[in-house]
């Protein structure tokens, strides 16, 4: 999903969408940790969105 389109969506959607990002996230770790994680640049563009989306859920509290 791209900033712009998170930009469109309200606040509950984002806080839904950051938790599963972050629950794939948690996956993703606890798979590295358990040696079963593939490819491990897979944790990084999550970590960004995640990013991205707490950007803007602190955009729309400041506006």
């Amino acid at each position: 999903m791209t900033p712009n389109e998170m930009r469109e969506q309200d606040v509950d959607s984002l806080r839904a969408h950051e938790a599963k990002l972050r629950k794939e996230l948690f996956n993703l770790r606890f798979q590295a940790v358990v040696g079963s994680l593939e490819n491990p640049s897979q944790v990084q563009p999550i970590r960004r969105e995640v990013a991205q989306v707490l950007t803007i859920l602190n955009e729309k509290a400041k506006a």
